[in-house]
């Protein structure tokens, strides 16, 4: 469908946009931003949809080292996407799809394959008017095929990059197109707290306003990112500088639990700001009850629990996000305070593991190739044998097998042909379908798929039911070849996709809790909504 015709069809629809940019610096939570403005429109009934904007010219964030750019998450359709989609499908119980990950990689391939096929009838391409008719297209097609009432964008990176420019130029020209009462542009920036002169400082917000005003755009709210919160003073000198109304001017303090933010917001009347600015006669609050009880139950004296996340991406916990807010969500719906303790996989050198003494559950997460995969056998080993609740992650389950191949079922060189080409017992393999592959990016199993779950079962016993769809992310699996000889030994497939006969779920009989997936839960687990299976696991902790 053409620009124009997709530009007539939002038009006639009514869905209005808001733009979140970000200033000064990164990292400074606009996917909470745009989470906290998603939760006050959805909880009063508005419905919304999500698109993130990446500048970076990797066509998704499937190759890139997790340190690099954090975890990848991954879409029920198999889009694997920046972590960010993985905040607002949690926070805003969304399942959102490929159409809500946008980078410059895709924008690109895009134009150059067109340009190939001679889409463009010989024109020459140029940034502007084709890739900035391509995003805006992109933004434009994912209103109409969700029908929501508001699509909330974030532009990722920071105002004054170099390689976010068009995006911003497409979003300047959205409003043009739609009309200035169709889009709103709200501005993420950071305001310091300088102690050594016990001020507040403005000048890199103004800055940061400027940068954004030389591309065009009119921040039309702001958002003052701050350690804590500031006086009325320095709002009016925002707005004085900036050219923002005061009522548009709000403050993003930092809080744990995060989720705070939402009551803050709605506090200071930005459900209320974004009715006025759009005209629209929305619910008059948005009922943010749930959040509430859940950060009054976070808040609360709690016994402590610890949990061992067993990885080799060590240094922040962004790589593993969505496995932390799973174990912590569920942990606070059992009742007690979490503790989650990352311990490098790589440092677990012998078997008394003396980093894994202390811990009342072990998760090894999902992870590729073979550093730190000997470290991770041995935390499975000591979760094994001392009865200590354990959960595996893609990879935590194929560690799982390997180690109960190794020291229960005597075959000494067991491996996957990941780690060991030439293991001579492969109880993991690649996949019959990725034999032949030769591109790294979205060619893995990806996205959900069916799981059949045995009667009788841990499985059964957390979901309650006899299918399920999870999510996956990986290329190797379970060789079958070796199934009975496990299940002689008390292993339990308890979940197979039966289309093509893979494991998907195993469990250890006479133990606590020792469950392996191959898929990741965490993907679809949520703060309001913890996962069955993290629930399950906590419970064989707090119910002993």
């Amino acid at each position: 469908m053409s620009f124009e015709l997709l530009l007539d069809q939002v038009k006639q629809q009514k869905t209005s946009f808001i733009i979140v940019t970000g200033g000064v610096c990164s990292s400074l939570g606009k996917g909470i931003l745009i989470s906290s403005i998603g939760t006050l429109l959805k909880h009063a009934g508005v419905s919304i949809s999500v698109m993130k904007m990446d500048p970076y010219l990797n066509v998704d964030p499937g190759t890139m080292s997790p340190l690099e750019h954090g975890e990848v998450f991954v879409t029920h359709d198999g889009a694997e996407t920046d972590l960010d989609l993985g905040h607002y499908e949690r926070i805003l119980d969304l399942h959102l799809s490929k159409e809500s990950s946008l980078s410059s990689g895709q924008i690109f391939k895009e134009l150059l394959e067109g340009e190939r096929k001679g889409t463009f009838l010989g024109a020459c391409i140029q940034l502007v008017p084709h890739a900035v008719n391509a995003i805006k297209s992109h933004a434009l097609s994912l209103a109409i095929k969700k029908k929501s009432d508001f699509v909330l964008i974030e532009i990722g990176g920071t105002v004054g990059d170099i390689e976010g420019q068009v995006f911003l130029e497409a979003m300047r020209q959205l409003k043009l197109d739609l009309g200035s009462d169709r889009v709103m542009h709200a501005h993420l920036s950071y305001v310091p707290y300088l102690a050594w002169a016990n001020e507040v400082k403005t000048k890199p917000t103004q800055h940061s306003v400027i940068a954004l005003r030389k591309c065009g755009i009119m921040p039309d709210a702001l958002f003052l990112r701050t350690e804590k919160k500031v006086d009325v003073s320095v709002i009016r000198k925002v707005s004085k500088m900036c050219g923002v109304e005061t009522e548009y001017i709000f403050q993003a303090p930092t809080y744990n639990p995060i989720y705070q933010l939402f009551l803050e917001l709605s506090d200071q009347g930005l459900y209320d700001r974004i009715k006025r600015y759009f005209g629209y006669s929305f619910p008059e609050k948005a009922d943010l009850s749930s959040w509430k009880s859940l950060i009054s139950s976070i808040t609360k004296n709690k016994p402590p629990l610890t949990i061992g996340l067993v990885g080799k991406y060590i240094g922040s916990n962004d790589p593993y996000i969505s496995v932390v807010e799973a174990i912590k969500s569920a942990t606070w719906a059992c009742g007690r305070d979490p503790h989650v303790v990352t311990i490098e996989a790589e440092k677990i050198t012998t078997s008394e593991c003396a980093e894994l003494v202390e811990l009342d559950g072990i998760v090894v997460p999902g992870g590729f190739d073979s550093r730190g995969v000997e470290g991770k056998i041995k935390a499975v080993q000591w979760a094994r044998e001392q009865n200590i609740p354990y959960l595996g992650l893609c990879l935590g389950m194929q560690v799982m097998l390997i180690e109960f191949a190794r020291n229960v079922l005597g075959l000494d060189n067991a491996s996957s042909t990941e780690f060991n080409k030439e293991t001579e017992s492969p109880v993991i393999s690649l996949l019959e379908e990725q034999q032949q592959v030769a591109y790294k990016g979205s060619s893995m199993r990806l996205g959900g798929y069916l799981c059949a779950v045995k009667a009788d079962t841990v499985a059964f016993q957390a979901y309650g039911a006899s299918e399920i769809v999870e999510r996956h992310r990986h290329r190797y699996e379970f060789n079958n070849r070796y199934k009975q000889l496990f299940e002689d030994a008390g292993v339990i497939f308890s979940g197979i996709n039966t289309e093509k006969n893979l494991v998907e779920i195993s469990e250890l009989t006479g133990h606590r809790f020792m469950v392996g997936v191959q898929f990741h839960p965490e993907f679809l687990s949520s703060p309001l909504r913890p996962h069955p299976l993290f629930k399950a696991f906590i419970r064989s902790i707090t119910d002993r």
